[in-house]
Order: structure tokens, then sequence, then C-alpha cells
């Protein structure tokens, strides 16, 4: 038996749960990756941009593909997938945070490091990548302990401010949009109307032009709803 990395954004972790938690589904460049899987194989699942640790899959079929509407309304992009069954399934405010001193100090790729340092995060960056045993092995245990424990971890408003962020589609990943406090706002009818209309094209070209290098965008709340028309 291997363990498998499963990485789910918050809105791909909705979905699973608003969903009968049989499938887990993988992006296209995820295929070969797959090939790697068997039957028995366990998947441990990472929710980005909260970075918690929130359940154990196990892998009940072989990759098949299929593009029905489960992780997105509309063309679903996770169409590489698996038949699982949850093992372990916590919801967020009981997913357990990698900053947990037991799997921080536990953890082969975190252990030693600065809490807050980025230097770990080449570990968790890709779904399907394989997990080291020992590693495999205390995130199993620390997820069953807190199956049990049914303890708490709140999140805070960091938490709930990256919980509200939106994102852009592509093709090959979805791309975080940050979108700043009404009081950082500029109020846009300050501004003539032309002068506004040519800001949002340039915003949202640049927006785009940054989603393709892969960067985090940044866009004044009251450009947003502009700005993503015009994108």
């Amino acid at each position: 038996m291997k363990y498998f990395l499963n990485l789910f954004s918050p809105e791909t972790f909705d979905a699973f749960v608003q969903s009968d938690c049989t499938v887990s589904g993988f992006r296209e460049r995820h295929r070969q990756a797959a090939g790697r899987v068997q039957v028995g194989d366990r998947l441990i699942c990472y929710v980005t941009r909260l970075s918690r640790w929130s359940g154990l899959l196990e892998v009940c079929s072989l990759p098949f593909e299929d593009s029905a509407p489960i992780f997105y309304l509309e063309n679903d992009p996770f169409r590489i997938r698996f038949k699982v069954k949850p093992l372990i399934w916590l919801e967020l405010d009981r997913s357990v945070p990698i900053y947990n001193d037991q799997l921080w100090d536990g953890l082969s790729f975190t252990r030693g490091q600065t809490k807050g340092s980025s230097k770990w995060t080449g570990k968790i960056r890709t779904s399907l990548s394989q997990i080291d045993e020992s590693d495999a092995v205390l995130l199993e245990d620390v997820l069953k302990q807190q199956s049990h424990s049914g303890r708490v971890f709140p999140l805070d408003e960091s938490d709930r401010k990256k919980l509200t962020t939106h994102t852009v589609r592509r093709l090959d990943r979805d791309v975080a949009v940050t979108i700043p406090d009404d009081a950082d706002a500029v109020p846009q009818d300050t501004a003539h109307p032309s002068e506004v209309r040519e800001s949002i094209k340039i915003q949202a070209l640049l927006s785009e032009i940054g989603a393709h290098m892969g960067m985090q965008i940044w866009i004044p709340r009251a450009d947003r709803a502009a700005v993503l028309s015009e994108w």
C-alpha cells in the first residue's frame, strides 16, 4: 500500500462534501501520475490556502476519465478520477493545521524549519505525488486521533479571508485573486467615466498577464466587478 497527496482548494473541498464523497478527481496533467496509483492505496487530503490536513481516502478503482460535473458546475477540469472510500473526513475547523506541533516537528519536510518559512511547500505542491512512508504513517495516526477527539482548530480572521478569496480558472490550475478590505478601496465614481473604463481595461489586461504567469492577483474591491467582467 502506498500513500499519495490529494490537494483540495476550499472550493473543491466544499464540492466534494456536497457530493456523495465517492469520487476524487484530478486534472489532465496528473494522468501519468494517476497510472501509478493502485486499488487499496490511500490519498491523504490537504486543503490549500488554509494549510490543513483534512482526511484519508482509500482508492477503490483504477483511474478513469469522466467529465460529469462534481467539482465545477460546468466544464469540470478534474476529469481524471478514482472511486474512493472516505476512511477519515474532517470538517474545516477540525482539520489539522500543518503548523500543529506534532506534525510540524514530526514531518520530514517541516522538521527543523521555521514556521512561516516556505521552504517545505515543494513537498505538497502537486497532487498524486507519493508521500514518504514515515510521513504517511504520522499523518494517518494524527488524522485518526483527530477523528476521535474532534478537537476544534478555529478559523481565524486570516483563514476567513482566504475562504473569501476569489479564483480565476486556467487550464492547468486556478489562480487566487485577493480582494482588499473596504477601507483600502478607492470609490470608482471619483474618476471621470472615460478614465474609469480605460483603467478597468488596463487592470484586466495586467490581471490576465499575471494569471498566465501563475501569480496571485490583487484587485481593488471597488473595481473588482468591472475588472472581472472585462477580463
